[in-house]
């Protein structure tokens, strides 16, 4: 058997060789850290006291991977979801999306017709300027926060 200090003098080396391709291959910290946003968010505020709003805004994947957004919810409301708007046979029909994908350095924007938030049963009226918290579930297990102004029609 080979005295100790010979085993460990060819064991470490060995073992840095090794794991350099490893720590070469993963990522760089800023994709690992890499956030998609919400950006120029807002919520349509309805022209009387109403039990459902709609939000809108631009959801921007600057990342290098894909990110899928399968819930959406807000504490200023006890229901939330995600929508779309698409006319079928000449008749505007509403869907709920059961998840929204978004593809790395791409965005899906939130507008009035198309995509969009629905947001149900208000826990107090808004006012113009409020500013309402939305987080988006992630097929990954993580959040996008992202923030709604309240404005009018």
């Amino acid at each position: 058997m080979k005295p100790l200090r010979y085993r460990t003098a060819v064991l470490v080396p060995a073992l840095l060789l090794a794991l350099v391709p490893a720590l070469c291959a993963a990522p760089p910290a800023q994709a690992r850290g890499c956030a998609a946003r919400l950006v120029d968010g807002w919520v349509r505020l309805p022209p009387a006291q109403m039990p459902m709003m709609a939000g809108f805004g631009r959801i921007e994947n600057r990342c290098p991977q894909p990110i899928v957004i399968v819930g959406v919810s807000s504490p200023a409301f006890g229901d939330s979801s995600l929508h779309e708007t698409r006319i079928v046979d000449g008749v505007s029909r509403m869907r709920a999306l059961p998840e929204l994908r978004i593809a790395p350095d791409a965005a899906a924007t939130l507008k009035p017709g198309g995509m969009h938030l629905m947001l149900m049963q208000p826990h107090a009226p808004l006012k113009p300027g409020s500013k309402v918290v939305v987080e988006f579930a992630l097929k990954d297990g993580g959040v996008l926060r992202g923030e709604l102004e309240a404005r009018k029609p």
